[in-house]
């Protein structure tokens, strides 16, 4: 049995991961907003080429953080806090944002090896609607694995300021 402050300092530490995650996602969505709004990725002159690139970084560090960071907190959170039905609703899931995973890292394959920007803003707008899919799982993931588990907290001490 894990003790309510070990419990409380775990929560704490995980709400601030997360919180910078999502602080990373405000950033990677201002990106894209910015991406897509150029109509014409030929011209030159506004350097769109160093734009995508540094979109594509930052979608592959997001998505990257969340494999390898996030998802396993949220899981020995999960765990800590004895989250079975948390831990039940995860796979599915962890494997719908597997499915945008596997969208994101093929865009970012696409526009890091390749000049042909002629798809380019259709294939924006496929990836915006993956945006919208995962980041509604992630955030299910993370009412599931964590938030709920303030509950636990509170019902065991009433009285702590988390």
């Amino acid at each position: 049995m894990t003790d309510n402050q070990t419990l409380q300092n775990h929560w704490n530490g995980v709400s601030e991961l997360v919180d910078r995650w999502i602080e990373d996602r405000r950033e990677l969505l201002a990106e894209y907003c910015e991406l897509t709004e150029v109509t014409d990725f030929s011209d030159k002159a506004h350097n769109h080429d160093t734009k995508l690139k540094k979109f594509c970084e930052l979608m592959v560090d997001y998505v990257s953080v969340g494999h390898f960071e996030i998802f396993g907190q949220l899981a020995e959170s999960a765990e800590l806090f004895d989250n079975k039905a948390g831990i039940e609703h995860s796979a599915p899931l962890l494997a719908k944002i597997q499915l945008t995973t596997d969208t994101i890292v093929n865009f970012n394959d696409k526009y890091t090896t390749s000049k042909d920007l002629e798809t380019l803003i259709l294939d924006l707008a496929g990836l915006g609607e993956t945006f919208v899919e995962r980041f509604a799982d992630e955030d299910s993931l993370i009412d599931k694995l964590h938030s709920e588990n303030v509950l636990k907290l509170i019902s065991d001490n009433p009285n702590s300021a988390i």
